[in-house]
């Protein structure tokens, strides 16, 4: 499904010939039921909450443009069923959470986690309604304080997928926190692919949000791997080569390498990623990130507000309410948001810099087609023991400067790139 571009503009004052805005790529962006995108992502298991939401009253959810309620019944087991009740249409978010399921406010419909209807009351002694019936509910599984769901055919349900980076030796998982954008879920997720922004905005623009180092333009590298994409950025900081690598991984997760590190140790080092991250659609035009941080056993790791849930990532949301101080330092928030509800591909001039957008674009186009085939959303890369191997990975290695700036380009340049290549031949996280 080709995207309509606007004219390319080669003179000045040309603004007229862009009045009128090309349509979005829908086959990408738009993510509702029966919608190319939306059958894709329904074919993975999506979080949809943290577990400690689920409290004594239901959770009204909106995910992949579907109205839901989550809820955890008072026997400790977890529903994720349809928010409207199937009687007369009230919102079961104003439901009783019940020692089996949940009960609707209005006539007192019970309905199991599975969407079996256990009680109807009001109807006459004998009445098989309830046993020709079923609510809709969707399947669910917990896992490190995260409530995920399969929101697709039920017939074709995927085991959960266990990353390789849940399981490193010398760390633990803690879940993190929610943050909400009022904008389309692709413009948020290919941001991973797109180290040149972390140099300029979170470091020329806004001020150095993350270490000095990040200040450094560096060389650039994209790659293909067997869960989805990553991209590498080069930077020389002293005598050391920093191989910085982030990672999409397919559909809609991203992995972050930690943004403290400077590549100023004195060794060759390895460092895995400070978080996992789910991009979740809303609908089309709202999305809500979940977390999952990487906390190491060692307290000198990574600094104190990364160890309190309650702390977000810098650069994440609005600094103020303030129009004007959002303007003066602006955020990933800002950066995204503004680039309209909808992103239009129509009128973007990707460049060099942008290979590993256009690369994961490729990707998801490919799983997306791929599913409207039947032939499914294709399989991510697992190792031996059923573990989905992962490649974000920080590289520190001790490396003099050439003798004179483009060899010491080059050199690095090879450098990085020798370096992706061994990760995907052997995966760094491989347990």
């Amino acid at each position: 499904m080709a995207t309509t571009r606007a004219p390319f503009l080669s003179s000045t004052y040309g603004a007229y010939y862009h009045s009128q805005v090309p349509q979005e790529d829908a086959e990408l962006t738009r993510i509702g039921p029966g919608t190319p995108a939306g059958e894709y992502l329904r074919r993975f298991w999506q979080p949809v909450c943290y577990a400690d939401e689920l409290a004594d009253v239901p959770v009204g959810l909106k995910i992949l443009g579907e109205e839901l309620v989550a809820f955890r019944d008072f026997s400790g087991r977890i529903g994720l069923v349809e928010a409207h009740c199937p009687h007369r249409g009230t919102s079961l978010e104003f439901g009783l959470v019940s020692e089996r399921g949940i009960r609707c406010c209005y006539h007192g419909w019970l309905f199991d986690v599975d969407g079996t209807i256990l009680e109807t009351p009001g109807e006459p002694a004998g009445s098989t309604f309830k046993d020709r019936l079923c609510h809709g509910a969707y399947p669910v599984h917990e896992f490190q304080g995260i409530i995920f769901a399969y929101m697709g055919p039920p017939e074709e349900i995927p085991d959960f997928p266990i990353l390789d980076t849940y399981e490193r030796d010398g760390y633990r998982l803690m879940p993190g926190k929610r943050y909400d954008y009022p904008c389309n879920w692709l413009q948020i997720l290919e941001n991973a692919m797109d180290p040149v922004h972390a140099s300029f905005l979170h470091t020329i623009v806004a001020g150095t949000q993350f270490t000095d180092e990040f200040g450094v333009i560096p060389n650039l590298d994209f790659m293909e791997t067997p869960a989805g994409a990553i991209s590498m950025g080069t930077r020389r900081v002293g005598d050391n080569v920093w191989v910085r690598t982030t990672e999409c991984v397919l559909p809609n997760v991203q992995q972050i390498a930690p943004i403290w590190n400077d590549g100023k140790g004195p060794e060759e080092g390895l460092d895995g990623p400070m978080m996992t991250r789910w991009i979740v659609p809303r609908d089309d035009t709202s999305t809500m990130i979940l977390e999952l941080r990487h906390i190491s056993d060692s307290e000198e790791r990574e600094p104190a507000w990364w160890l309190d849930r309650d702390q977000m990532l810098p650069a994440q949301l609005p600094i103020s309410d303030n129009f004007r101080d959002q303007q003066l330092q602006p955020s990933d928030y800002e950066a995204q948001v503004s680039q309209r509800s909808i992103a239009v591909h129509g009128l973007e001039h990707l460049g060099a810099t942008d290979r590993g957008v256009t690369m994961f674009r490729r990707q998801l186009r490919r799983g997306i087609r791929g599913v409207q085939a039947g032939e499914g959303p294709g399989s991510l890369g697992t190792d031996e023991n059923g573990h989905v191997s992962t490649f974000c990975i920080d590289t520190q290695v001790p490396l003099p400067p050439a003798s004179n700036a483009d060899e010491d380009t080059r050199q690095l340049r090879e450098l990085g790139l020798r370096k992706a290549e061994e990760y995907i031949s052997n995966p760094p996280h491989k347990s």
